[in-house]
């Protein structure tokens, strides 16, 4: 009999949820970047391992929203935590349990509140980054966190279901074991995607988001929230992906001198795809994309 279900991965912006499902996956099915909020869509990698399938969904930082996009992304990110088999809240190793991280293990605890709901565990992540000591004292206040979150909710039945796993997403340390344990929470189940299959991102999409992975690396802190790609046109091997921004400035920025910095991203992006093909980049100006309902609805956010 085979097994299969989903797992929810939440967190703050940038505490590595988007390089642990690669890790545990084994290749890369969602793009990453230093930069809040690089995740916006859930993006569902696939693990299928003897007899036992696992759907990690890959979810925007949950965090306070100043666009209606922000607002959109969160709102992602909590329906995700719905209806699937474990929940794991990542935070960091290094850094204090901030309200943003109790913001996010508040929406573990919710949506574990059920006897029959998700198992919900706390992913300890960037040990690789600390000392022992320190990741030691972060899991003993991540659990203090929990409980008293957990108090002020009502909600100490779920605390105590709660597991903690450590773990470096970079390198891997502690993953087999998260792993591990989330198989065997797994309900009984046909495959819910084929065998050979680690994702469900179309290609179109895929490509898209590698585009804009390239642009929120090299533009860094000054654009990322800005830019949106899209696939305009796919004959393979000629696949042409546009470049919104919403004001002139950002279009000069997106391009740079003599065009070098879209050239640069073009590379980039180009070395993850096959042989042969050909990209072509184009920018446009969507004034105030962010906030506008009528964009986002056609973008599907």
């Amino acid at each position: 009999m085979t097994r299969s279900g989903f797992v929810a991965i939440i967190g703050r912006p940038n505490v590595g949820k988007s390089t642990l499902l690669n890790q545990v996956i084994g290749t890369k099915v969602s793009i990453t970047s230093a930069s809040p909020n690089t995740t916006r869509a859930a993006v569902r990698g696939i693990l299928t391992q003897d007899e036992v399938q696992v759907i990690f969904v890959d979810t925007p930082g949950i965090h306070r929203p100043k666009t209606t996009l922000g607002a959109r992304l969160n709102e992602t990110a909590r329906s995700a935590a719905d209806d699937v088999d474990v929940i794991l809240a990542v935070i960091e190793a290094g850094k204090a349990i901030g309200p943003g991280d109790r913001n996010v293990l508040t929406t573990m605890l919710e949506n574990a509140k059920h006897a029959k709901g998700p198992q919900p565990c706390v992913v300890v992540n960037k040990i690789d980054r600390t000392s022992r000591d320190v990741t030691a004292v972060q899991l003993l206040a991540a659990h203090e966190a929990v409980r008293d979150i957990a108090a002020e909710l009502q909600l100490s039945e779920v605390a105590d279901r709660v597991e903690f796993f450590p773990v470096s997403a970079k390198t891997g340390e502690g993953t087999e074991a998260l792993v591990s344990f989330v198989r065997s929470l797994m309900p009984e189940s046909p495959y819910l995607f084929d065998a050979d299959e680690v994702s469900d991102v179309p290609e179109a999409a895929w490509v898209a988001e590698l585009v804009r992975e390239q642009l929120v690396r090299k533009t860094k802190q000054e654009l990322p929230h800005s830019i949106h790609t899209r696939v305009v046109e796919f004959e393979w091997p000629h696949i042409t992906v546009e470049i919104l921004v919403e004001r002139d400035s950002q279009k000069g920025m997106v391009i740079g001198k003599g065009g070098q910095l879209l050239k640069d991203v073009g590379i980039a992006a180009r070395r993850q795809l096959p042989e042969g093909c050909f990209l072509e980049l184009k920018v446009r100006v969507e004034p105030g994309w962010q906030r506008r309902d009528d964009i986002l609805d056609r973008f599907g956010y």
